[in-house]
């Protein structure tokens, strides 16, 4: 009995190592994502005095992020996650070293600038894609319910989102923003080491069913048609494709102009940033704990009521610091659950080979309107100022949520009495 055992572990422990590395190559990689994300926008700001540039430069790293995330999906399933993953986390690695040295050599001009930040994004798409697909198929390999590995996933992202941020902040502060790009770039060339060298070769490989049997646009339009075929998904999608402009348009430019015009600085922009992603992790520990027992759609309505108006509203006032961090945590804990549970509904309603596709398709409409957030935010902060904006942007946001969660294919978020069919299979509904 206990020879049997210890093989027990042994054959557990292989199991869960493909998971183990999937999440160590996200955890790394966001963490530079998520350290640049504050060295960027301060660095545009400072130097240029200019909202509206900020919001530009957000802008050109997020199109090409979408636009690329959407053509990729075929390109991820066809080459597979694995190859995917390392290749676009080295590219964007040697994107962000470039800026800091150009900047060193005095020719890091704002046209420079905008096209590295697209070239970073551009690769980011399809790696973060990556990396996202071989999540259920490691979840799978250790026998883990789909729910909680994508907590555990989105757990990794939420710690990537509280130390990046937090470390970003106090770098720039000492050091300036360029020594933070530096960090940025070690960052993703450790992912790609990660899922190059330590992830098992046989995590990543290329959809059997369409690695060489089908045409690119055949497969991307196959991906198509099954978004917008399923209206449970779509619904989902195009909602989240409004909350996210509201949420690119707050942290790429309300935020910090906030923080600059509050007095407060880059230090307690990195912190707001690193309390709410704190809390968000707590929300998605808790998530992999207590989602399984819970009403779906009431959860994801209630984290959408919490993350969305909140945190606008209270950066209208001259409000203490202590207060803002609070409604801050409290949107963290409802935001957290969010994504595991629209992550678990995504895995069950769709088939696997077709992941990578469909993953990318609904990925990139929800990310449609990311790119114009910062644009528009910084366009309308120099008409308006920033107060009228965040007025705007709290209404907005609970408008969309709230009335989304009315329509009727919603409650099919909701798994039935009966067993849950296996994770990537269609409903009879659906395959008919």
């Amino acid at each position: 009995m206990e020879g049997t055992g210890s093989a027990g572990s042994g054959t557990a422990g292989r199991e869960l190592k493909p998971l183990i590395g999937v999440l160590a190559a996200m955890a790394v990689s966001f963490t530079g994502t998520r350290v640049a994300a504050v060295a960027i926008p301060w660095f545009v700001l400072v130097t240029t005095g200019s909202a509206a540039h900020t919001g530009l430069v957000a802008f050109c790293q997020m199109a090409p992020l979408v636009v690329v995330k959407a053509l990729g999906g075929p390109v991820v399933d066809r080459v597979g996650p694995r190859v995917v993953s390392w290749t676009t986390d080295l590219v964007s690695s040697v994107a962000a070293l470039a800026v800091p040295v150009l900047h060193a050599k005095d020719l890091l001009t704002l046209p420079v600038l905008l096209v590295l930040v697209a070239l970073i994004g551009a690769a980011r798409g399809p790696g973060d894609l990556a990396k996202e697909v071989m999540v259920p198929e490691a979840a799978d390999r250790g026998r883990i319910p789909m729910e909680r590995a994508m907590a555990v996933s989105a757990t990794t992202e939420r710690l990537a989102s509280t130390v990046g941020p937090a470390v970003g902040g106090v770098l720039v502060s000492l050091f300036g923003p360029m020594t933070v790009l530096l960090v940025n770039a070690a960052c993703m060339a450790t992912g790609s080491v990660v899922v190059a060298l330590a992830l098992p070769r046989t995590v990543g490989r290329p959809a059997a069913r369409t690695a060489g049997t089908q045409g690119y646009w055949r497969s991307l339009r196959e991906g198509l048609t099954f978004v917008r075929r399923d209206a449970l998904l779509l619904t989902v999608v195009l909602t989240v494709a409004v909350t996210n402009l509201l949420d690119a348009a707050f942290m790429s430019v309300l935020l910090p102009v906030w923080a600059r015009e509050s007095g407060h600085g880059p230090a307690l922009l990195g912190l707001v940033m690193a309390v709410f992603s704190g809390a968000a992790v707590v929300g998605s520990v808790l998530a992999a704990v207590l989602a399984h027992r819970l009403d779906r759609r009431l959860v994801v309505l209630g984290g959408f009521a919490l993350l969305g108006a909140p945190v606008r509203l209270v950066l209208l006032g001259d409000l203490p610091v202590p207060l803002v961090l609070a409604v801050f945590v409290v949107a963290g804990l409802g935001g957290g659950f969010i994504n595991p549970v629209l992550g678990a509904v995504m895995v069950e309603r769709v088939p696997r080979e077709m992941l990578g596709r469909v993953n990318a398709l609904a990925d990139s409409v929800a990310f449609a309107g990311i790119p114009f957030g910062g644009l528009l935010a910084g366009a309308a902060v120099g008409l308006a100022g920033a107060a009228p904006v965040l007025l705007v942007s709290a209404v907005l946001y609970f408008l969309a949520t709230t009335l989304a969660g009315l329509r009727p294919y919603w409650r099919e978020m909701d798994r039935p009495g009966g067993p849950r069919a296996p994770a990537g299979r269609l409903s009879p509904e659906q395959a008919g």
